[in-house]
């Protein structure tokens, strides 16, 4: 809804900022679910949990009309802890930008999605979130596989179907690592997660027209090696990430997937999704499968995954859902249905991953 300043100054929020703008929107999501987790390995979790469907979030997004067709807009967006009312870390971690728009298309200013990450994300009919997030069975990737600080960005103008961008984010000079990947050290490998990636590079184009919807992307993140992981200490490299996906709406059906590839080092990742929406009055499932395969290193992992989930919308903007999925994971990976404290520890390598929840959600 449209927020006055006033009403923004009550919640002591950028009541100064606002005062330029001739819109300012407050919105959110709030998403919360009772969810049951066992990895093999480990005791059974229960907890009360967030983000079955869609992220909790709370956002504030403006724009100015300056004339001729062009305009400025911002978009603040951070995601809220709503099993304990907290706030992450970064206090705008899902996006914070400052745009210029005109016929000439738009250039977008600060952290936000990645152009290889919106493939994943789109085609998933999860959406890449809740026990059916299909990165469940990522086993490659950088700390931009998600979002990228320090970006600048190209979108292009509206074409017919024709869409595209293109992002450059700096490291600024801060220390480099390398990306997920395994440590040859241990035995068996086990999965290590670095920060303070370096500079990023990608672009991605698509078409949509009707019930059809296709974009590939490809992107290179550099990365310096810190000599616990796989690249050695002082050497440097870039991760190549390379993926295509797909929709197409049957009305009765709607299929999406995609397919995506990474390469670092003689590491080399290939991870498949396929998913449906099945719509049912005033619900609907959500049906997928997902894979990957690594290779590399003397090693060969497989990690796959099934999910599904039944939606009833109660209204446009509340909705309950029941989701179930399971895991799989080869002899070198203790890849998760889910995080933190969701669970009491990982699987264990070639362990099983089993969780399920009810939760509801609402948009405001």
């Amino acid at each position: 809804m449209k927020k006055s300043l006033l009403a923004l100054a009550v919640l002591g929020v950028f009541a100064s900022a606002a005062s330029a703008q001739s819109s300012v929107t407050l919105y959110g999501t709030i998403d919360l679910s009772a969810k049951y987790v066992k990895n093999d390995g480990s005791d059974k979790r229960y907890s009360l949990s967030q983000d079955g469907i869609n992220s909790s979030q709370l956002g504030f997004r403006g724009v100015e009309d300056l004339g001729g067709g062009l305009k400025a807009s911002f978009v603040l967006l951070g995601g809220v802890n709503a099993d304990s009312g907290t706030m992450n870390t970064k206090f705008f971690n899902r996006r914070s930008t400052l745009s210029l728009s005109g016929n000439f298309g738009e250039i977008r200013l600060g952290r936000d999605y990645t152009p290889t990450f919106w493939n994943d994300t789109i085609f998933d009919a999860f959406g890449t979130n809740g026990l059916g997030d299909s990165s469940h069975v990522l086993q490659l990737a950088t700390a931009t596989f998600v979002r990228a600080d320090n970006a600048i960005q190209y979108f292009l103008p509206a074409m017919g179907g024709l869409y595209g961008q293109l992002m450059a984010a700096a490291s600024e000079g801060g220390p480099t690592a390398g990306p997920t990947t395994y440590n040859r050290a241990s035995s068996p490998f086990v999965v290590q997660s670095n920060i303070n990636p370096g500079r990023y590079v990608g672009g991605r184009i698509g078409y949509a027209a009707g019930p059809f919807d296709v974009a590939v992307a490809y992107a290179e993140q550099d990365f310096c090696g810190n000599g616990t992981n796989h690249n050695l200490a002082g050497t440097c490299d870039s991760q190549k990430t390379f993926n295509v996906g797909g929709a197409y709406d049957f009305g009765v059906f709607k299929l999406m997937g995609y397919y995506d590839q990474d390469k670092v080092e003689d590491l080399k990742e290939n991870r498949y999704s396929i998913s449906g929406v099945i719509p049912l009055g005033q619900g609907e499932i959500h049906l997928g499968y997902d894979y990957s395969k690594l290779e590399g290193g003397g090693i060969s992992n497989k990690v796959d995954q099934f999910a599904a989930t039944y939606q009833y919308n109660l209204s446009k903007r509340t909705a309950i859902y029941a989701t179930g999925s399971r895991v799989s994971n080869g002899d070198f990976s203790r890849n998760s249905v889910a995080s933190g404290t969701a669970q009491t520890a990982a699987p264990t390598a070639g362990g099983k991953s089993t969780g399920f929840e009810l939760g509801m959600r609402h948009f405001f």
